[in-house]
C-alpha cells in the first residue's frame, strides 16, 4: 500500500484514497492524470473495497486505454477492464445479443459504410463524390452521437448552426435511407454499439441485473469529451449506483464539432453533492515557461468551461523562454522550422521527441518538404497504423516462431537477432522506404529494451504477449521521426520540442468560427492543448503571405496578442485595434437574417429560391477534381460543395465578391481566386 502511495503529491493522494463512490478528478495538462486515477484502482483493489474484475474503465482512444493496462499490470491489478467506449460496447453486445435480439449476431460495418452511404445520398439527388460522401457520414455521425433523430435533424441543426452538407431537408433523407439499407442488411455502426448496448440495460432487467453485478466501479477518463450518447452508456451502466469516478479538464475541450461537450463534467457536482471533487494544478511536463504561456492562452477564455479554469503550476526546472517568430512567406517559415528541428537534433534531442502541430492537415505538406530537404526523417500523424505494417507484422510472425526454439540471453540482444533475419540492420539503410521499414524495426527492439526496465523476467514469449496486446489495442511503440500533426491528432500526446505553425487569423483560430462565440473559445482551447503538449522548448511562428513572395495579407492569429512580449520584433503590430464584430448576415433575396451555416454561405434562406448557374456549377466541380488530383488532397480541401454552390449561384466578379462567400478566405483566395474568377467569366 505504501509503494502506491509515495510519490503521489497531496491533490494525487487524495483522489486515490477518496471513499468508494463519486469522485470528480479535475486534471489539467500534465498534472499526472494517468497515474492518478490507475493508482486509485490499485488502491481500491488492494484495500479490497472491489475486485480487479469488477472494474470498468473507459477512455476515448485504443491508445490511451492501451497505456492504462500496461500501467494496472505494472501495479500488479491484472483483470480490470481497461477499453474505449465502443470496444466495451461491442463485447458487452456481443455476450448479451442471443438474450436481447436473438439470432445470428449482426456485423459491424466496415468500408461498406460509405456505399450504403452513397445509396442513400443518390437516392437524395445528392453527390457521391468521395468528399461529399464522407461530409454525409460525419454528420450522421453527430447526429447519432447527440441523440438526434432524422425527424429532430433539422430543428437541431438549425439550433446548434451546424455546417451541414446539404440542406438539412436532404440531409434528413439521407439519414433516414442509410438507416433503413443498414438494417435491411443487418449491419451495425460504431453508434449502434452504444445505442443497442443502453437499450439492452433500459429494456431488459435480467441483463442489466447480470452487467450490474459483474461490474462494480467505474472510471472514467477524457470525461469532458463525453457525447450524449456515450452518457447514456454510462447512465445505463451505473443503474442507481454512484461508484464512479471521473477525470477531466474543460479546458481541453476541443470535439465539440463531433458532439462532445464538457456539460457532465461541469454538472457532476451538482448531479452528485456527496462527490469528492480534487483538482489537479502541478503540472510535471512543462517548464514553468511553457505552464506561464499556457496560463496565459487560456486565461482569457470566455463562457462556463471557463469557469472551471485550472491554473497550472509549474512543477520542473526552468527552461527557455517560448519563441515567437514572424515570416513574410510560408516557405521560409518552413525552412526555418526545418533548421531548427535540424539544430534540436545535433543537439541531441531524439526526432521522435520532436513535433511540428498545425492546425489543418492540408497546412503539413511544406512542412513535409522542408523537412525533406534537410535530411530530417519525419512521420505524418494519421498515417497507416504501426502494427498493420507489412514489415510489422513479418516481425511479429518471426518472434512467434522464435518462441518455440526458446532461445536464452538478454531479451533485446534475442529480438535483434531475430529481426536481423528480416531486414534489421546495425547502420540505417538509404532510400526513404526502407529507412522506413528500418525503423519501424528497430521500434521493436526499444520496445524490448524498455520492457526490460519494467517487467521482472521479461522474455521473449512475455514480449510476444506484449505485443499482441498493443496491436490489439493500436498502442504502438515510438518510431524515430518527427512527428507532424494536426492540433486535434497531437491531443494526449507530448514531445520535447514543440513547433506550432501556421498561428495565423483565417486559420486559427479558423476562418468558419468568426461571428460564433462557442467556436472561437474552442479555438482558443485548441492552442491551449497545443502549448501544453510541449515539455520544454517551444515554438510559435506564422507567415504573412502563403506562397513566396506573395502578398503579404495576412495576420498573426488574434489569440497571439498579449502573448508576444512587448520587446519582441514580432510585437509591432501587438497595440492594433480590438477586431470588430461582424454585422449579422441577411438573405440577399428576402432580407431576413440568416442563421444556419449553409444559408449563411449561400447568403440566402433555405426557403428561397436559388438561381445556380449550373454550367457553371460542373465546371467548377471538374476544376476542382482536378486541382485536388493535382494537390493530392481530398476534393472539400480545396473547396466544398457548399461553397461551390454558392459561388454558382452568386457568380462573383471580382475578388471582393469573392472572398464575401463564406468559406473563402485569404489562403483560398491566394490559391484558388484566379482560376474561380476566370471559370465565373467564362461561365456567363
Amino acid at each position: 500500500m505504501d509503494r502506491l502511495l509515495e510519490g503521489l503529491d497531496p491533490e494525487q493522494r487524495a483522489a486515490v484514497e477518496a471513499p468508494r463512490g463519486p469522485v470528480c478528478v479535475l486534471a489539467g495538462a500534465g498534472t499526472g492524470k494517468t497515474r492518478t486515477i490507475t493508482h486509485r484502482i490499485a488502491y481500491l483493489v488492494q484495500r479490497g473495497h472491489v475486485s480487479a474484475g469488477q472494474v470498468l474503465a473507459v477512455t476515448f482512444t485504443a491508445r490511451a486505454a492501451g497505456e492504462m493496462r500496461t500501467r494496472l499490470r505494472a501495479l500488479g491489478v491484472h483483470g480490470a477492464q481497461a477499453r474505449t467506449f465502443h470496444a466495451a460496447a461491442l463485447r458487452q453486445l456481443r455476450y448479451f445479443w442471443p438474450r436481447v435480439v436473438g439470432g445470428e449476431q449482426w456485423q459491424l460495418i466496415d468500408r461498406n459504410k460509405l456505399r450504403l452511404v452513397a445509396q442513400a445520398a443518390n437516392r437524395a439527388g445528392l453527390s457521391t463524390e468521395s468528399d461529399s460522401l464522407r461530409d454525409l457520414a460525419g454528420e450522421i455521425e453527430w447526429a447519432k452521437a447527440s441523440l438526434v433523430s432524422p425527424e429532430d435533424y433539422p430543428a437541431e441543426a438549425g439550433r446548434t448552426s451546424r455546417d451541414t452538407p446539404a440542406p438539412a431537408e436532404q440531409v434528413v433523407q439521407v439519414y433516414r435511407t442509410y438507416e433503413e439499407l443498414k438494417n435491411q442488411a443487418q449491419l451495425l455502426d460504431f453508434d449502434d454499439l452504444l445505442l443497442h448496448t443502453a437499450a439492452a440495460l433500459e429494456e431488459h432487467g435480467e441483463v442489466a441485473e447480470e452487467f450490474r453485478d459483474r461490474y462494480r466501479c467505474f472510471v472514467v477518463d477524457e470525461y469532458q469529451d463525453v457525447t450524449p450518447l456515450q452518457q447514456r452508456v454510462l447512465d445505463a451502466w451505473l443503474g442507481a449506483r454512484d461508484d464512479l469516478t471521473v477525470v477531466g479538464d474543460a479546458n481541453q475541450t476541443i470535439y465539440s464539432f463531433a458532439g462532445a461537450s464538457p456539460r457532465p463534467l461541469l454538472d457532476f457536482p451538482r448531479r452528485f453533492p456527496e462527490a469528492v471533487v480534487v483538482r489537479l494544478e502541478r503540472d510535471y511536463r512543462s517548464t514553468p515557461q511553457v505552464v506561464g504561456l499556457a496560463n496565459e492562452v487560456i486565461k482569457w477564455a470566455r463562457g462556463r468551461p471557463a469557469g472551471s479554469r485550472l491554473k497550472l503550476i509549474g512543477q520542473r526546472p526552468d527552461g527557455p523562454r517560448p519563441t515567437f517568430t514572424e515570416f513574410d512567406d510560408e516557405p521560409l517559415e518552413a525552412a526555418a522550422v526545418a533548421q531548427r528541428v535540424k539544430a534540436l537534433l545535433d543537439e541531441g534531442v531524439s526526432a521522435s521527441e520532436i513535433a511540428v502541430l498545425y492546425r489543418v492537415n492540408a497546412q503539413s505538406e511544406v512542412f513535409e518538404q522542408a523537412l525533406a530537404e534537410v535530411g530530417v526523417p519525419y512521420q505524418v500523424r494519421g498515417g497507416e497504423r504501426f502494427f498493420q505494417r507489412a514489415e510489422v507484422r513479418q516481425a511479429m510472425a518471426a518472434l512467434r516462431s522464435a518462441v518455440a526454439h526458446e532461445p536464452t540471453g538478454e531479451l533485446p540482444k534475442v529480438v535483434r537477432e531475430v529481426l536481423a533475419g528480416i531486414g534489421l540492420t546495425d547502420e540505417p539503410p538509404t532510400g526513404g522506404s526502407a529507412r522506413e521499414k528500418w525503423e519501424s524495426l528497430l521500434a521493436l527492439v526499444e520496445l524490448a529494451e524498455e520492457l526490460v526496465t519494467t517487467v521482472d523476467g521479461a522474455d521473449l514469449p512475455k514480449f510476444v504477449a506484449e505485443l499482441d496486446l498493443r496491436a490489439e489495442a493500436q498502442h504502438p511503440p515510438t518510431v524515430e521521426g518527427v512527428t507532424l500533426a494536426s492540433l486535434h491528432a497531437a491531443k494526449g500526446l507530448e514531445w520535447d520540442a514543440v513547433f506550432l505553425v501556421g498561428l495565423v487569423d483565417g486559420t486559427l483560430p479558423i476562418q468558419h468560427a468568426d461571428g460564433d462565440d462557442a467556436a472561437i473559445e474552442e479555438e482558443r482551447r485548441l492552442l491551449y492543448v497545443g502549448v501544453t503538449r510541449a515539455r520544454v522548448h517551444l515554438w510559435m511562428s506564422w507567415a504573412l503571405a502563403r506562397a513566396a513572395g506573395g502578398r503579404r495579407y495576412r495576420r498573426r492569429s488574434r489569440f497571439l496578442y498579449g502573448l508576444v512580449p512587448e520587446d519582441h520584433p514580432a510585437s509591432r503590430t501587438a497595440k492594433r485595434e480590438p477586431l470588430q464584430k461582424r454585422p449579422k448576415p441577411q438573405c440577399r433575396v428576402c432580407g431576413s437574417a440568416l442563421v444556419d451555416a449553409r444559408a449563411i454561405k449561400l447568403s440566402r434562406c433555405a426557403s428561397c429560391p436559388s438561381d445556380v448557374d449550373e454550367e457553371l456549377l460542373a465546371k467548377l466541380r471538374s476544376w476542382r477534381a482536378d486541382r485536388a488530383r493535382e494537390l493530392k488532397v481530398p476534393a472539400y480541401v480545396v473547396f466544398t460543395d457548399a461553397t461551390l454552390v454558392a459561388i454558382a449561384e452568386q457568380r462573383p466578379e471580382d475578388v471582393a465578391g469573392l472572398v464575401s462567400i463564406s468559406g473563402i478566405g485569404a489562403a483560398k483566395l491566394d490559391r484558388f481566386g484566379d482560376d474561380v474568377l476566370a471559370l465565373v467569366r467564362g461561365g456567363r
